[in-house]
């Protein structure tokens, strides 16, 4: 017999970024464990939502059977009214994919409004997943969850099946939805100091913040590297899966990540990485298939990227130990699978 379980996500599911792209898989891998699973979906405005979005999703959230564990996205749980929190009878288990107090470009009230919220919704869930031990221990030091209610439950890999086939000249790939957190604007600074190296570079991501968006624009402009960065905005599927067939080294100049699958798809194709070490970075992607650099610091990217571009040793050393990483990722149906036992002991302890 089947068993019910809600997930409740704020905005468009096929949303083409890392935390929705886990969202759908966790939903499709519950169902083929088993699982009864009712997709709730929340209005868009979350994290910062509307009077109207707040009042629907109290509405719709209330109205689970408190019989059916209910999943609730960190991008709406942290940011819905504790009131609303407390009338929900259904048993809530909390995915965190990063708290949203640590997301960048936060004023300090927003910054502590929003802990406040995290933090008393929190308390007030069952058991917490979340995507990785660096989000685990940041619940467990800044909100007081016990480590005995956090699940970690890596995101999953798919295999490709194709070698890589990496294009001339060189490709610079980085992935991320243009937002500040995302540090762009840092690694197009970093491109502009090694304009003289031969390369090219693609940002693929969905412009998700316009202003940020528009600043890349102008930086790239300011730099002179029009026709060699390319931001084509959000690709589908198979785009992305020939991008990282062709490029020679994956680049994130990230200022924070509470995972960052991004990552392990540039492992699971070899791919060498540049990046930041900050938040969950380092765990991630290891020591021996990344070069990390300190956060806001294009200098320090550009030195990376041109050890990556010109030592062919380094290089190959780099992407050796990437794609073993990769391999040693778990696979979406374990990701399920721990997710899964997670609702089961929530409900044996409510029951």
């Amino acid at each position: 017999m089947s068993r019910p379980v809600a997930v409740a996500i704020p905005g468009d599911l096929d949303t083409p970024t890392g935390g929705y792209a886990y969202d759908r898989r966790v939903i499709h891998e519950l169902g083929a464990l088993g699982w009864d699973v009712e997709h709730i979906p929340l209005g868009p405005s979350f994290p910062t939502p509307t009077t109207e979005d707040m009042s629907d999703a109290a509405q719709v959230l209330h109205s689970v059977s408190p019989d059916t564990p209910l999943v609730i996205d960190g991008l709406a749980l942290g940011a819905l009214e504790p009131s609303v929190v407390a009338e929900i009878g259904a048993p809530i288990v909390a995915l965190i994919h990063h708290p949203l107090a640590h997301e960048g470009g936060l004023g300090d009230a927003r910054r502590e409004y929003l802990h406040a919220t995290e933090q008393a919704n929190l308390a007030m869930s069952a058991a917490v997943v979340v995507t990785s031990p660096h989000t685990a221990m940041l619940l467990q030091t800044d909100y007081g969850v016990p480590e005995s209610a956090i699940t970690v439950a890596e995101p999953g890999t798919d295999r490709p099946t194709d070698a890589r086939i990496p294009s001339s000249p060189p490709l610079i790939l980085s992935v991320g939805s243009q937002i500040r957190r995302k540090g762009h604007d840092v690694l197009v600074q970093a491109l502009g100091m090694i304009s003289d190296l031969e390369w090219r570079a693609v940002v693929a991501g969905d412009a998700r913040d316009q202003a940020v968006a528009s600043e890349l624009v102008e930086l790239i402009a300011a730099h002179g590297l029009q026709g060699r960065v390319e931001i084509p905005g959000a690709v589908n599927s198979d785009s992305l899966h020939g991008l990282y067939r062709e490029a020679s080294v994956f680049a994130l100049a990230t200022r924070f990540e509470g995972y960052g699958m991004v990552f392990s798809e540039a492992m699971t194709y070899g791919l060498p990485i540049v990046t930041c070490r900050t938040g969950a970075v380092p765990d991630t992607v290891g020591e021996e298939g990344a070069l990390l650099v300190a956060p806001d610091d294009p200098a320090g990217m550009a030195a990376a990227l041109t050890t990556v571009l010109t030592d062919v040793e380094v290089a190959a050393s780099l992407a050796s130990a990437s794609s073993a990483a990769g391999l040693a990722l778990p696979t979406w149906e374990e990701t399920g699978r721990q997710i899964a036992a997670t609702l089961n002991a929530v409900m044996e302890g409510r029951s």
